[in-house]
């Protein structure tokens, strides 16, 4: 199922989410109706969303919850959004200027915090504690993970068991607890909960790999952020990662400075130290194996056009340019 037809299938309930999030990002304070809606609006793939509605439609739950709670599932990313671009000082995302560039540092911040907010009184209107005890640990983690992050930039010596650690906290935690709701809303068996949340897991890991790889490999109109902006807020990832680890001395020293000291200057030269040591092929190997862990979760899963959309989405997110 290519990624149009996966669009088609669900395009009724994503443009219910839609409808959700405009409704619900309404405040009598302008500012947050402007910010939000040009964050929310600026070229998201929806992606968290609609695991919502595919995994909760896979296991057979009608009705509105699952738009809600597909709704909640932005909000929060879009929070984390928002604080991360404070904390790296982005001035680009998706190509177009970060929100905190054009509304300022603080603006973004608490319009993130509204947004946190509003998601816990949504998901209180679901009337489900174990709902409730999924997002709210999510949330939780999340935040652990984005200071584990803050901790390891500009530190070379993180290594792959550090960094899986930061990305599946940081990034793959939303995406495990997107697909467990739909079993939570279904009121399915624990072995299957487990095996949306196994599948969530994998492939947010593998999405944020494929990330990895993108920063180092694609151009900027393809991907709407500069090449080498991780390695210039001297974020260690796999591909610097595996170059330290299997590179020779002076390549292991080029991006030891390149991390410890950030910037653009080493941009090059790291590039050709990545590709020297196939950190590129390494990461999206990583990844491919994430993804295959990400289909055999759901093997037993009924047959249904949802779950299959499950299988594809996850071949998608590693076989992408952007």
């Amino acid at each position: 199922m290519p990624i149009d037809a996966i669009r088609e299938l669900t395009a009724d309930d994503m443009q219910a989410v839609d409808q959700c999030i405009r409704e619900r990002l309404s405040s009598p304070v302008v500012l947050i109706n402007q910010l939000g809606h040009y964050i929310i609006h600026s070229g998201g793939k929806r992606l968290r969303p609609l695991l919502v509605t595919l995994s909760a439609r896979a296991c057979q739950v009608e009705g509105r919850d699952p738009i809600t709670l597909a709704a909640v599932v932005e909000f929060i990313h879009t929070a984390t959004l928002l604080h991360d671009d404070v904390v790296d000082a982005s001035e680009l995302r998706r190509g177009n200027e970060t929100a905190n560039h054009i509304f300022g540092n603080e603006a973004a911040v608490l319009v993130g915090d509204f947004l946190y907010s509003r998601a816990f009184e949504m998901m209180v209107e679901v009337g489900s504690m174990r709902v409730m005890e999924i997002l709210s640990h999510a949330t939780n983690v999340i935040a652990e993970g984005e200071v584990m992050q803050l901790m390891n930039c500009h530190d070379a010596d993180v290594d792959e068991a550090r960094y899986m650690h930061v990305i599946q906290s940081k990034t793959a935690k939303l995406f495990e607890a997107a697909c467990q709701l739909g079993a939570i809303l279904g009121q399915r068996s624990m072995r299957e909960e487990e095996a949306l949340a196994r599948y969530g897991m994998h492939l947010g890991t593998a999405f944020q790999l494929i990330d990895d790889v993108l920063d180092y490999s694609s151009s900027d109109d393809v991907t709407g952020k500069r090449m080498g902006d991780d390695l210039a807020e001297g974020k260690p990832t796999l591909p610097l990662i595996h170059a330290r680890r299997v590179g020779n001395p002076d390549q292991q020293e080029t991006v030891r400075q390149a991390i410890e000291n950030g910037g653009r200057e080493q941009v090059d030269a790291v590039l050709q130290v990545v590709h020297a040591t196939d950190g590129l092929a390494y990461t999206r190997a990583r990844a491919e194996t994430e993804t295959a862990a990400a289909i055999e979760a759901i093997d037993h899963l009924p047959d249904s056009p949802q779950r299959q959309a499950l299988i594809d989405l996850a071949r998608f997110a590693v076989g992408r340019d952007h």
